[in-house]
């Protein structure tokens, strides 16, 4: 095993570093080959629109490339896998963010790396940013900081602001919840929850299960210590929500019984054992990374009937944030939404889930070397690299902004929004 991660680490190194450095790059998207070109580009043409835009700011997006402009923006402090690395570290990560935005939604994206832990600064720093954007990507900064950063940032910008560590974790895992849970012949609102890990991805999943219609005693919520209950001292705002009033000690007492668990923690925190006290049909996600909270094979064994997902590529149901956040964006953006909403979430989970029911194209059999692929335990969510996840969730989310009011740029015609989609997939 470690002379396959040390082959992967060499050829990562040499996939970074060979040709031009990094992985993302500016293109100019007018012509510059003249003199004409160039006085339309810069000076003294360039000061037509500079007036137009004082006069009325909403021009930005007709002048400007603010409109299809993504921040992603870091400061380390919580890396998948890697910890606090801090902003520099975090630059190939976030540049790789910032190529998935083009390569799956055609979306251009700034990677901005923040070297400031103070929360106030954090906010300071993006507010300061935002007119360049048109929506701000916040990624891998630690809880609780990071709450506090995505409520406040999310309230008084006008651009969409998203903690995709939180809400596009949150969106995956529900769209695998709302089919996991046909798959087991139950009805969402009736499921029995346990959510292991309290930071940003646990407490954005339980939140998104309220969305769901899973009512909040129905959640159990344990972190490192056991389960959190409304007998613990020192809990967080956010732990408080989710404090059960149920006198139950240990993750092993709360899942008997439970219809599905979500691991947002450590390898190994969850036993065969404990799978086979859940209710039948149970749902696992075990998403820590590298190693899930248990591992494929032996969940797999603890009992027949489970449904499994994982964090990674090389099992079944990985629960992948690129599912939703080019899409999630592309959406609001082609609609000038002034915020993700829970409405925008949610559809992009339900749009998700939908399209996982739906046979499944050459292409992505040919892309994953598969003979077939077929909606059932094995497949509760689409494959990352299914062509028509551009179409079918961003269509989905900008008709729930414009639904749900946050659209300045309602679509006319939504028939012709969709194949315009269909047009430009970069896929």
């Amino acid at each position: 095993m470690a002379r396959q991660f040390d082959t992967l680490d060499s050829d990562a190194l040499r996939y970074h570093s060979e040709g031009r450095p990094g992985k993302i790059g500016i293109e100019p998207t007018k012509p510059a080959q003249t003199q004409q070109d160039l006085a339309l580009a810069y000076s003294p043409g360039v000061a037509a629109p500079a007036r137009a835009i004082a006069a009325d700011p909403a021009d930005a997006y007709r002048y400007t490339g603010k409109g299809n402009l993504v921040a992603v923006v870091s400061n380390g402090s919580a890396v998948l896998g890697l910890g606090n690395i801090g902003p520099l570290a975090a630059k190939p990560v976030m540049e790789g963010k910032s190529m998935l935005f083009k390569r799956f939604a055609g979306i251009d994206a700034f990677d901005i790396e923040v070297d400031e832990t103070d929360p106030e600064k954090i906010i300071g720093v993006v507010k300061a940013i935002a007119p360049t954007f048109g929506g701000i990507n916040l990624e891998d900064i630690k809880a609780p900081e990071c709450f506090r950063i995505d409520e406040r940032l999310r309230a008084e910008l006008d651009i969409p602001v998203i903690h995709d560590d939180q809400h596009g974790t949150a969106i995956i895992v529900s769209a695998a919840v709302i089919n996991g849970a046909k798959i087991a012949g139950k009805e969402v609102a009736k499921l029995r929850v346990v959510v292991n890990g309290a930071g940003a991805a646990a407490i954005a999943c339980a939140r998104m299960f309220l969305t769901l219609g899973i009512p909040r005693g129905q959640i159990v919520l344990c972190d490192s210590r056991g389960v959190v209950t409304r007998y613990r001292e020192g809990l967080t705002p956010q732990k408080e929500e989710f404090a059960t009033s149920r006198r139950l000690a240990s993750l092993a007492e709360a899942l008997h019984g439970a219809d599905l668990f979500v691991g947002v923690s450590v390898a190994d925190a969850l036993t065969p054992s404990m799978v086979r006290t859940m209710a039948e049909n149970p749902m696992v996600l075990a998403l820590a990374n590298p190693d899930p909270e248990i591992a494929y094979g032996a969940a797999m064994r603890s009992r027949p009937d489970i449904i499994f997902a994982t964090g990674r590529s090389d099992y079944p149901n990985q629960v992948n944030n690129v599912l939703g956040f080019p899409f999630l964006f592309r959406g609001a953006l082609d609609v000038r939404a002034a915020q993700i909403n829970d409405a925008m979430k949610l559809a992009a989970a339900r749009a998700l889930a939908d399209l996982a029911r739906r046979p499944v194209s050459e292409s992505v059999l040919r892309a994953y070397g598969l003979e077939r692929l077929e909606f059932g335990r094995e497949y509760l969510i689409p494959k990352p690299l299914d062509p028509r996840l551009l179409c079918t969730v961003s269509t989905a989310v900008a008709r729930a902004a414009v639904e749900s009011g946050v659209a300045r740029q309602p679509v006319g015609d939504w028939d012709a929004y969709a194949e315009a989609l269909r047009r430009m997939n970069p896929m």
